[in-house]
């Protein structure tokens, strides 16, 4: 008897046994209703076989509609969320179960017909996987397509203040107590300052990592809007922003330290806590915290507004911030004494450490100091004068950023 004929005459009884080994292997498959299984599922195992039995007997490979059939049936399993693994494992555990019952009566005469079938087996196979991937593929980007939508309608809702709880329903997120409001400062992974390197590929592979990292340590939905140098980052917290203390800092601190050293660039972040209805404000906060930190000369990490009070409010404006910055006025044409001076404060006073931070020699940096000394009338070896120094510093970072802002075109920001 041919094959085809075979396996049409025990269809009855393949179907049976494609689907008990479907439940009993194929885990994604035993928890679909009993319902669905015994109907949907069972025509789509008979719809199989009786085409693998017309691939058999014409030689031909799979017609369109055959195909189309089944990039629907992947399509669904994709909209209930079985895995594609599971879907494509379904056809090759029906397939397996065909070529056992077909096949267990051949004899050694029948060895050239066997690997006849078993060709065009693999053939269907290739054919079925690769149907199976299209549909699944298209219902998930045309899913993803829409939440993501509906995920940045909720950042952008967050952003704006007051209350984002509709713009949640239509997302289907569920608020969390309060958000991890974070501003991050992101530099170039190595491979960016390489000669010749495909930039926006190695962005992009930084951006992934950093994104992987925060869905895998996150128990939510992080929302997000990034580019190469930086970004937002909305973490969903489960305590109210008025409990979160040292230790959920510790934690965060380590976060962002793992975040670094998975994208492979130097991260510095701000943080800001608030409750869904204050992220707003917080995003404002937390972008000046790290401004602050930024134009202080931090080194990265993680930087909540008690880490830069002094500099926070110096940076606010009235007239004794400016007359702050006008004491380092002198330097403003020698730009490597201010430098200098910079580092030296951001190292602790620290002259070698300083001299190894600018790649100078330490009497280099001994020599500018007594300069700008001279210059300014504030040493920094003297302790009076050494608050004076910081204040004027981050009164002059103020300023400047200012002037940045002003000159900045309408509309400039961080893209995602």
């Amino acid at each position: 008897m041919p094959v085809h004929s075979r396996l049409l005459s025990a269809a009855g009884a393949l179907e049976s046994a494609v689907l008990l080994r479907l439940v009993e292997q194929v885990p994604a498959y035993g928890t679909l209703p009993s319902e669905q299984l015994r109907g949907e599922i069972v025509r789509q195992v008979a719809r199989g076989i009786v085409a693998f039995a017309e691939m058999l007997r014409t030689g031909e490979p799979l017609g369109e509609d055959e195909q189309a059939a089944i990039r629907e049936s992947a399509a669904r399993r994709a909209d209930e969320g079985v895995p594609i693994e599971s879907v494509v494992g379904a056809y090759h555990v029906g397939a397996e179960e065909c070529a056992a019952q077909v096949l267990s009566t051949a004899d050694p005469v029948d060895h050239a017909d066997v690997l006849h079938v078993q060709r065009r087996l693999f053939g269907f196979l290739r054919q079925v996987s690769c149907a199976v991937a299209a549909g699944y593929v298209q219902e998930r980007q045309s899913a993803l397509g829409d939440e993501q939508v509906a995920l940045q309608s909720l950042l952008s809702r967050l952003l704006e203040g007051g209350s984002p709880q509709a713009a949640a329903d239509r997302a289907g997120i569920h608020l969390p107590p309060c958000y991890l409001v974070l501003s991050l400062a992101m530099g170039p992974h190595p491979d960016e300052l390489l000669p010749g390197v495909n930039r926006p590929v190695v962005v992009r592979r930084k951006l992934r990592r950093l994104r992987n990292e925060l869905q895998r340590h996150t128990a939510g939905v992080p929302l997000s809007v990034l580019s190469g140098d930086g970004g937002l980052v909305l973490v969903p917290y489960e305590k109210p922003a008025a409990d979160f203390g040292a230790a959920d800092r510790d934690r965060l601190a380590r976060l962002v330290t793992q975040f670094g050293r998975m994208t492979g660039a130097d991260l510095l972040v701000a943080a800001a806590v608030a409750a869904p209805e204050d992220v707003a404000d917080a995003a404002r906060l937390a972008g000046e915290i790290r401004e602050v930190a930024e134009a202080s000369g931090r080194p990265p990490g993680l930087y909540l507004l008690d880490d830069v009070l002094l500099e926070y409010q110096l940076s606010r404006p009235g007239p004794a911030r400016d007359r702050l910055a006008a004491l380092l006025g002198p330097l403003d044409e020698r730009p490597e004494l201010l430098g200098t001076l910079r580092t030296f404060l951001a190292c602790g006073l620290d002259r070698r450490q300083a001299a190894a931070r600018l790649q100078v020699h330490r009497n280099t940096v001994d020599y500018r100091l007594r300069k700008a000394a001279d210059l300014t009338g504030l040493d920094a070896a003297r302790g009076g004068d050494l608050l004076t120094l910081h204040a004027a510093l981050a009164a002059q970072d103020a300023l400047r950023r200012g002037e940045s802002a002003a000159a900045r075109p309408a509309g400039a920001g961080v893209t995602g």
